[in-house]
Formats: C-alpha cells, structure tokens, sequence
C-alpha cells in the first residue's frame, strides 16, 4: 500500500515515514498543500496523511478540491487544532477519520488500516484466498496450517495480490502501490519478488499472463 503524508513538520514527517515504511507501507512525503494537492491528484495512493495548517494551501482546501475532483482516496486528518468545530469542519470537507496531535502512532497504525480495510470493502484485517490467509493487521501470512515468513516487501507484493485475487495485476500496479515515488531502480524488481514468492508458497501460487501481470490462484 502506498501513502502520501503531507506535514510541514519536518522532523514528524521524517518520522512518520520511517515508521510507516517498517509497517510495510511505501511513504511518500511533501511539505506544504498545493504540492500535496498535486501528488494526491496523480491518483496513485491508498491513502493520504493529511495535516491541516499548511503553507501554500490549508488542509481543509487541499481536501476539499481532491473531493469536488471526484477522487475517493482515504484521507486522515492529522492536525493540532483539537476542537470540535475543527474536527467537524475536516469531517464536513471530504476528511475519512481525524487524530489530534499529540497522538499514539500505534493508534494511528491503526486508523490507517482500518481505513485501508474499509476502502477494500471489507472490516476484516484478514485477506483469505483460498487455503492462504493474510492478516494485515500482525503482517502474518498463512498457508493451512503453517506460518510462512515474509519480509515487509514481500508481504505488500503478496496484498496486492490477494487483494484483486482471481484478477490479474499489472507490473505497473504493483510498483505504483508497493514501491514509493523515489525508486528509480529496475522495475524488474517486481519479477524478483513474485519469483521469491512463488520459491515460499509453491510455483502455482502465482500465475504470469504473458504481457499483462500476475495472478494469484488459489492454494
């Protein structure tokens, strides 16, 4: 899953994205509004960490234009107003869920995949496909019985996967959602990972269709 923080605290921001990227997620991260109302536009993200007080534009407007463009992507407001009138406020523009700085970063790991989950249609945290199961609130993954370990990666290559399960899924999509926008390496790097996948869960696993992406078949 990929993430668009946008915080004009820098040390938080920094911190953020650290932490985010060891959950597994690809962070992105700009400074100020009309830069963060630019990336969010571009469509690419599962979800935006948005702050309020921002330069340039403010984070009520930069949510407020995403929405009347039509784009749906989860947005959590992430803010030190803490009353009620400026939570109310954020909800009314388009805003998904709010946390008042200071805040737990366990709990916003939290908000953010419950958002996650309730994007994909679901309240579970667990992605069953056939015999595999992934839960993606403890990053664990198993098959029947057995636990399989994964890094963090891995895992977000498996997700996309299992999330559109029976579809096939671009090269593109997967490097779009799973890697952030400084990777400017081989985007073969995507066939590594199905290839370490396929060497942990079976070579059927993961089925290639020839010059469209990937499949993931039921275990």
């Amino acid at each position: 899953m990929r993430l668009l923080i946008v915080e004009d605290e820098k040390r938080l921001a920094r911190s953020l994205a650290g932490g985010l990227t060891a959950e597994g997620f690809a962070v992105d991260v700009v400074h100020d509004g009309l830069e963060g109302l630019h990336r969010a536009a571009e469509g690419v993200y599962d979800l935006v960490v948005l702050d309020i007080m921002l330069p340039g534009m403010n984070g009520y407007r930069v949510c407020a234009a995403l929405r009347a463009a039509g784009h749906d992507v989860p947005i959590l407001m992430l803010t030190a107003k803490d009353g009620e009138y400026d939570e109310a406020e954020g909800l009314d523009t388009g805003a998904d869920d709010y946390l008042t700085k200071p805040f737990s970063y366990v709990v916003l790991v939290a908000r953010i995949r419950a958002l996650l989950r309730r994007r994909g249609g679901s309240a579970s945290p667990v992605i069953a496909v056939g015999g595999l199961r992934m839960d993606t609130a403890a990053r664990r993954l198993h098959v029947g019985e057995d636990e399989v370990p994964l890094t963090a990666k891995e895992f977000a290559v498996l997700e996309q996967l299992a999330l559109r399960a029976g579809q096939v899924v671009s090269k593109a999509d997967i490097l779009e959602h799973v890697w952030d926008f400084a990777y400017d390496g081989d985007p073969n790097i995507v066939e590594v990972y199905v290839s370490t996948l396929r060497r942990k869960l079976g070579a059927a696993s993961i089925r290639t269709v020839r010059g469209a992406g990937y499949r993931l078949e039921a275990l």
